[in-house]
């Protein structure tokens, strides 16, 4: 009779979880629950429980696996769950693996016992190459925006007056040209001028909205700057030396040529 009894439960219990739940781990629970049915009524040992819960962990890491989103539309988070959830199946596919060796050892069992287990860790561990690579594509998403706007931000802050021709959309452009830079080269972008300053005032340049590198086009990072600006049709001018009247040094203006600024009589 408590045979009987734990059997609908058993049956019940499944009937609810199918509601809400992926159906794998609905099936690894009704056996969780098929088999504390079986422990309470004395038909298995205590020691078969601890199998079939590691069979509801295995199934909602297999349900994280399956179920996570493609493409950009994985976060940070999800993408770190992604590769927990597969480095666990591992560690069990492992410790079953070494379970069985043991009883081999033993003579309790055949060689052949144990290849399907090895092959299940090997299908692991693939899956834990392809979670770790997808992640680490999700990570460096994320930092390449976190720089974007962190560069925004710092161009803004340093920017000229809010009446800067171009405006904020231009800084914006800026700060791109300044995060592929520090993706390309792993530093920041030397930036000598940033919208007007004293420099160009002197020169009567109005420099608003317009930014000085200090790199000398004809060396490599100037080179690479060059071609990026060319490739995204960026205006830019390249100084290899100090002209008199116009250049202080060698550098790369970007933006649109300085206006000479108006003197008010």
């Amino acid at each position: 009779m408590r045979a009987v009894s734990a059997l609908i439960l058993v049956f019940c219990a499944g009937v609810a979880w199918a509601q809400s739940e992926d159906g794998e781990v609905v099936a690894a629970k009704g056996e969780l629950a098929r088999v504390q049915g079986l422990v309470s009524a004395g038909l298995l040992p205590p020691a078969s429980l601890a199998k079939a819960e590691e069979g509801v962990a295995d199934a909602r890491d297999s349900s994280i696996l399956r179920h996570a989103p493609n493409g950009s539309e994985l976060d940070v988070s999800q993408a770190d769950d992604m590769v927990g959830a597969a480095k666990r199946r591992v560690e069990r596919r492992q410790r079953a693996l070494d379970a069985a060796a043991k009883l081999v050892e033993a003579g309790a069992a055949s060689q052949n016992s144990v290849r399907a287990l090895a092959d299940d860790l090997d299908e692991a561990k693939r899956e834990v190459e392809l979670a770790e690579s997808r992640a680490q594509l999700i990570h460096e998403l994320s930092e390449m925006a976190d720089a974007e706007g962190s560069a925004l931000d710092r161009l803004a802050r340093e920017a000229a007056p809010t009446d800067d021709p171009g405006g904020p959309a231009a800084f914006a452009t800026y700060a791109k040209v300044e995060v592929a830079f520090r993706e390309h080269f792993g530093k920041a972008m030397p930036i000598s001028a940033m919208g007007q300053t004293a420099v160009h005032r002197s020169m009567g340049f109005d420099h608003r909205g317009r930014v000085d590198v200090a790199l000398n086009p004809d060396q490599p990072e100037g080179e690479w700057l060059v071609e990026y600006l060319k490739q995204h049709h960026i205006p830019y001018f390249a100084f290899t030396q100090a002209v008199k009247g116009k250049a202080t040094g060698a550098h790369i203006h970007i933006g649109p040529m300085s206006t000479r600024l108006i003197v008010a009589e």
